[in-house]
């Protein structure tokens, strides 16, 4: 036996963690319609739209919970769940339930109410059942629609050891960007003081002007104290809007042992990338970014990659005259004698002779007719472009077809027939 310093205790430190990890349920909301995706969540949950040209976006949370070392996940579903349902059927099946490892999605079952999740603690409440029968110590929630790369491991060994009811994970964010989190207060040891859903002016952080402290929507809970409170909450009726920001939070600060777990990258950037890509114009600078010379997102790092349903295409190719800058090409693209700069072109897209896609996102399947012109644009799945298309050059003609941004983002929705 060690004396505390030794092999010993670091096996038993190991054991520990192991047990925590094993005795934490992971559910991840993915039911989101995610409105100002539009038209790209017309037919699909914001988490099932895809991102970088090879995944999705719950594929990052998804591969956050492996590498982690979190092996039992529900996937909360909902809005247009399809596309969801089978990209993770298909693409994340590989964990052995016999060994109690799962990643299962649940779509709503409200015992016969027949009706939404009418918030985020609604959704957690209509899953008591779920909770109840797996008996586990901690409760990890995520949002299934950000773009991260996080161990939540540092952040429940975090919560272990400040013998938290409550542990939020937290992200430095400029103050100007307040409305659209809930914003905390903590003192120096993280307990958390405060805290507003989407206030005007969040309060700013203490030494660091400008800047606020976020909620990543990311949630570890005692299990018997979020029972306690959903039921709480339920109970309340129409005076509760069934939110864990709006109502939940707010009612525990001051009553229970609540903090905060600032985020930290995996790289230990001192900047850590997270992005919450909610809006048209966000989700495409996340997308362009990727084919900086040295993108904030690293999608090549090979110690912590990013898994998703692959599909078995060829490898892309290039044919005669064609030109590649600063983009990404995936599996199955053809670009033969066509122009492709600073643009993230998905799986088995044909860019046809004289072709010029600049500052673009293709979805799969897309085909762009010869000598088209596309600039500025996300172009859904299997759209046919015909010979000579322009799109993202007149703006006024663009508005009569398409969705376009105050900033001049060209939208082709799935389906779009010229």
């Amino acid at each position: 036996m060690g004396d505390g310093d030794g092999e010993g205790s670091i096996e038993v430190k190991d054991m520990n963690e192991s047990l925590e990890l094993k005795d934490t349920l992971t559910l991840i909301l993915a039911g989101g319609v995610g409105k100002r995706l539009k038209p790209l969540t017309t037919k699909r949950a914001k988490p099932a739209v895809p991102f970088g040209g090879c995944h999705r976006i719950i594929d990052f949370s998804l591969s956050n919970c492996i590498h982690s070392g979190l092996r039992r996940i529900y996937v909360l579903s909902q809005y247009q769940a399809r596309s969801l349902d089978e990209h993770i059927r298909f693409g994340w099946n590989f964990l052995p339930r016999r060994l109690e490892q799962f990643i299962s999605v649940r779509p709503p079952h409200h015992q016969g109410q027949g009706r939404w999740y009418q918030g985020t603690a609604d959704a957690i409440y209509h899953n008591l059942d779920t909770i109840h029968s797996d008996r586990p110590r901690h409760v990890l929630i995520l949002s299934g629609d950000h773009i991260y790369k996080m161990n939540y491991r540092r952040m429940l060994a975090e919560h272990i050891r400040n013998e938290a009811a409550l542990t939020i994970g937290a992200v430095r964010i400029p103050v100007e960007e307040s409305s659209r989190f809930g914003v905390l207060e903590t003192d120096e040891a993280g307990c958390v003081l405060s805290f507003e859903e989407k206030p005007d002016h969040g309060k700013e952080l203490p030494g660091d002007p400008g800047h606020s402290l976020a909620s990543m929507g990311i949630y570890i809970f005692e299990t018997e104290e979020l029972v306690r409170r959903l039921e709480e909450d339920a109970a309340l009726g129409p005076e509760s809007s069934n939110d864990f920001g709006k109502d939940v939070i707010p009612r525990m600060i001051g009553d229970r042992n609540v903090f905060a777990h600032h985020y930290q990258s995996v790289d230990g950037a001192a900047d850590p990338y997270w992005r919450d890509v909610g809006t048209i114009d966000s989700y495409y600078e996340a997308n362009l970014d990727l084919c900086s010379v040295l993108p904030q997102l690293d999608l090549y790092d090979r110690k912590w990659p990013i898994y998703t349903l692959w599909h078995n295409n060829p490898p892309a190719k290039t044919i005669g005259n064609s030109e590649v800058i600063d983009s990404l090409l995936c599996s199955g693209v053809i670009v033969s004698g066509a122009h492709v700069r600073r643009s993230v072109v998905s799986d088995s897209c044909v860019l046809s002779e004289g072709a010029r896609v600049e500052e673009s996102i293709l979805f799969a399947g897309v085909r762009v007719g010869p000598g088209s012109r596309i600039r500025r644009a996300i172009i859904d799945k299997w759209v046919e472009l015909p010979e000579g298309t322009e799109i993202g050059y007149d703006r006024e003609r663009d508005r009569e077809r398409f969705s376009v941004t105050d900033s001049g983002i060209v939208v082709v929705p799935s389906g779009y027939k010229p």
